[in-house]
């Protein structure tokens, strides 16, 4: 299916040369003078290859046929991240170089959408918010004001964040998924 190079979205998969690329960022460029481009950062999924590529906003695109379903996701061993199919109770292994650095915010039974090309797995996708733990963080300092500073912390699935004075260790706290940010405490 061929689509304009300037509609490409992170996590879109895109037919180059018959490999298949997974897009990591899409940036429109609108210079002053000249023609407006696309920058488009991929990963080649056969070999995990970064290339970057620039297209003509209207330029056409080959993007691949993917089928998104939902999975929950179960453990993780030797031979990769183990996920459910939740209509046909199917287990599928994702392989560690798909999942890459957002292992950190899996959790059990996490409903994922996993994108599937020719009975493999070529990407995921995550909630866009994970609840975790603070397990470390520095003490409040007095007349510190909670508007303009942050302190470091380190949340339980090992990612260091920013967080308001007020969080303190054994707080749950809401993040997002994609950097990891600090979004509210959690209301459990």
């Amino acid at each position: 299916m061929k689509v304009i190079a300037s509609s490409l979205r992170k996590g879109n998969i895109v037919d180059l040369e018959g490999k298949l690329y997974v897009v990591l960022s899409a940036e429109n460029i609108h210079p002053g003078k000249g023609t407006p481009v696309t920058q488009i950062d991929m990963r080649r999924i056969s070999d995990g290859v970064k290339v970057s590529q620039r297209y003509k906003t209207t330029e056409q695109v080959e993007r691949a046929y993917v089928e998104d379903r939902e999975y929950q996701y179960l453990y993780q061993d030797g031979d990769g991240f183990h996920f459910m199919n939740m209509e046909t109770y199917d287990q599928v292994t994702v392989s560690p170089d798909v999942i890459g650095d957002q292992a950190a915010y899996l959790q059990p039974e996490m409903k994922v959408k996993l994108s599937v090309h020719e009975g493999v797995v070529v990407a995921i996708e995550l909630p866009q918010r994970a609840t975790l733990e603070v397990v470390e963080t520095e003490p409040t300092v007095k007349g510190q004001t909670a508007s303009s500073s942050y302190k470091p912390a380190l949340l339980s699935n090992g990612v260091r964040t920013m967080v308001p004075p007020h969080i303190t260790v054994g707080t749950r706290i809401v993040v997002m998924t994609g950097d990891g940010s600090y979004v509210e405490r959690a209301k459990d």
